[in-house]
């Protein structure tokens, strides 16, 4: 049987680790019509079903599963031999795709994404913002980043930043209406904004002070996975915030929201870069790691 096009075989792929012909097509800048229509060009050359497709959702198949198992290091190795192509001729380029949750987007690759691409114009960098934990390998990710107590044994992490805080902050209207906690106890039964991921996980507030750790599990109005929406409900005056530092750095240098608890508050390692080890590392994840190193040399 003569072999189908790498590009029906690289479809089926994407289509495969989004488990979404809309997501895989917004993830790589093509049509959703034209991934549909390779795999199922592809599974009419194989004569056997790859995809199970309902209205709401994609999955393999038993030989779908197969086929992907077998070539997704077959099309890695692809992409690193024609990366090795590209270096042969003293250039960076081609894609790298990172996962990291929206703190960490905002906070610390933000500020470096146009230096980087002005270093290495040939690089297409893609991020995606996401709260949960993926598997970065799966879902096609050459690098993720996320707090050092999330990372798996075998990943290789890079440190992102430097050291954080978490700020508890409130509205002075709102600390003249309900005072001015002085032990993190003293949040229970009061207003406060509340974080929930769309796996419905509310984490406890933790307050930590002379080498004891206290968690907090308080009660108020308004619980939502959107930080713009806590930091205006906490300028509205709705409830007390526990956020990073960073995002209420201006409002508490106005004056609009005053910083409590401080003493309550350390500093914590930053967010870290990580990416499977014993992997070849690809040529614009290796750059941007080299690009990390060498700015925090120089800081």
């Amino acid at each position: 049987m003569k072999g189908p096009p790498l590009a029906e075989l690289q479809a089926f792929a994407w289509v495969a680790a989004h488990r979404s012909f809309r997501r895989a097509a917004s993830m790589h800048g093509v049509s959703a019509s034209g991934l549909s229509q390779m795999v199922r060009s592809l599974e009419e050359r194989l004569g056997v079903r790859l995809l199970n497709r309902t209205t709401r959702s994609v999955s393999t198949t038993d030989a779908g599963q197969r086929l992907l198992e077998r070539l997704t290091p077959a099309l890695g190795e692809i992409g690193e031999a024609l990366d090795q192509v590209v270096e042969s001729q003293g250039a960076v380029a081609g894609p790298l795709r990172i996962n990291a949750p929206e703190p960490a987007v905002e906070l610390a690759l933000a500020p470096l994404v146009a230096d980087f691409l002005r270093a290495y114009p040939r690089v297409r960098l893609e991020i995606v913002s996401e709260p949960g934990f993926v598997d970065i390998v799966r879902d096609g990710f050459d690098a993720g980043v996320r707090w050092e107590e999330s990372l798996a044994l075998d990943m290789v992490a890079v440190p992102l930043g430097g050291r954080q805080e978490y700020a508890l902050v409130a509205s002075p209207d709102l600390i003249a209406r309900h005072g001015r906690p002085e032990h993190p106890e003293d949040l229970l039964g009061r207003p406060c904004i509340r974080l929930k991921f769309p796996s419905g996980y509310v984490p406890a507030w933790e307050f930590e002070r002379d080498g004891r750790v206290l968690k907090v599990t308080p009660e108020g109005p308004l619980t939502t996975n959107s930080i713009a929406l806590q930091l205006q409900a906490a300028l509205d005056g709705v409830g007390y915030l526990a956020t990073f530092e960073a995002y209420g750095r201006g409002p508490i240098a106005e004056g609009k929201l005053v910083r409590l608890l401080e003493d309550w508050t350390p500093s914590f390692p930053g967010p870290m870069l990580y990416y499977p080890s014993g992997r070849q590392t690809p040529r614009p994840l290796r750059a941007f790691i080299d690009f990390l190193q060498a700015r925090r040399a120089r800081a």
